[in-house]
């Protein structure tokens, strides 16, 4: 019988919430990144840990550094003293207590990292991996190569995409196009093609707009991406145009992608019903964590629609395992290089997938490099 951690027990014997801390920490980016619609030489990730006892779960987002203050500041207060076991119960606590803070953006970050936290402290307490506590649908969980940004030349970008199918056996890769808000629609072309010629015609390519195109634009672009076998069209357009990604949808025939800003589980509905999406994404640090993530995921089967999970890869794994219609997870260059640093416990991506749980760890299986990390402390 697993043994539960002695501490943070009421009288009845039931581990309750006594801690919750959080801390931002920014980091440079190894070189200039940018997409379609946004520019950025840093990336900030706020860490959340909560404890009972002597079991102490860890969590992330992506986000500013403030979100690190809203923790300590307003969530903590909704979580401590509540039952270790009852994530899907705290998760709604805190959805409920942040009506009048406004609950996409900042604030919804902050809940998904807690909800994260509070998912690998049950596991942690019950000494099991996470992908036992949540369960799995697929032994492993395939992933794909992601940036390609469009601050690369054709040197930089070649070096990426061999790494990934040379070095690493992934068989999937993306790369960013749009750039300058689709006013460099020649320049996305050349990359489309200098893309496919170093990864050759047996791995599947990619690519993410990040909403830069117009709907003509976009579906203009469907024959270029067609004439270079790409499978996955992500954020054509903005995620917001529902009725303008469903139309591109219904003229391309390359899989549309989008759902990655869905910071509720009402956002993937309106999504799903407009018909707007092949492939619906979401993100675990940004929809309410892992809780609302699998929701999003049985959502989209409902639909017949298969998830991927978007981003931030190691807080995405065990989950990803969960759902039965999975179709892959982002592994994604700017957060693996993070998350790689700053954590003990990743995982390896070789052969285009991840195994969460294979060494028996308890949890995610992360722990934060404490002394690497403090240095990039910004909140």
């Amino acid at each position: 019988m697993t043994s539960v951690p002695s501490g943070g027990a009421h009288a009845g014997g039931d581990l309750l919430v006594e801690e919750v801390e959080a801390a931002a920490y920014t980091l440079p980016t190894d070189a200039p990144e940018a997409d379609g619609t946004l520019e950025w030489d840093r990336t900030t990730l706020v860490v959340v840990h909560v404890r009972s006892g002597a079991a102490v779960g860890l969590g992330y987002t992506y986000g500013a550094p403030e979100t690190a203050a809203y923790v300590r500041g307003h969530l903590a207060s909704v979580v401590k003293g509540r039952l270790v076991w009852d994530v899907p119960g705290v998760n709604e606590a805190m959805t409920r207590s942040v009506r009048n803070d406004g609950r996409p953006g900042l604030v919804s970050g902050a809940i998904s990292a807690v909800d994260i936290a509070l998912w690998d402290l049950k596991a942690r307490a019950l000494g099991v991996p996470l992908t036992h506590l949540l369960g799995r649908a697929h032994p492993r969980v395939p992933v794909y190569g992601s940036g390609g940004f469009t601050t690369y030349d054709a040197r930089r970008q070649d070096e990426q995409l061999r790494h990934w199918v040379e070095d690493q056996g992934i068989p999937r890769v993306k790369i960013k196009i749009g750039e300058s808000w689709g006013r460099s629609e020649r320049r996305d072309r050349e990359r489309v093609a200098e893309a496919r010629a170093s990864i050759g015609d047996s791995t599947a390519l990619y690519v993410d707009a990040n909403g830069a195109y117009t709907v003509k634009q976009a579906v203009r672009m469907g024959s270029c991406l067609d004439g270079h076998g790409v499978t996955w069209f992500e954020e054509p357009v903005s995620s917001d145009d529902l009725e303008g990604l469903a139309r591109i949808r219904s003229a391309v025939t390359v899989d549309v992608a989008a759902g990655e800003y869905g910071y509720t589980l009402a956002y993937f509905g309106h999504m799903l019903r407009a018909g707007a999406v092949d492939c619906l994404q979401a993100d675990a640090t940004r929809c309410g964590g892992l809780t609302v993530w699998l929701r999003a995921a049985a959502l989209a089967q409902a639909f017949g629609v298969q998830i991927s999970g978007h981003c931030a890869p190691h807080a995405h794994a065990a989950a990803a395992a969960a759902a039965p219609n999975l179709r892959h997870l982002e592994w994604f260059h700017d957060h693996v290089r993070l998350e790689s640093l700053l954590f003990d416990g990743v995982l390896d991506p070789k052969g285009g997938h991840i195994t969460p749980g294979a060494d028996g760890s308890p949890g995610h299986g992360l722990t934060l490099r404490t002394a690497h990390a403090e240095p990039y402390r910004t909140g």
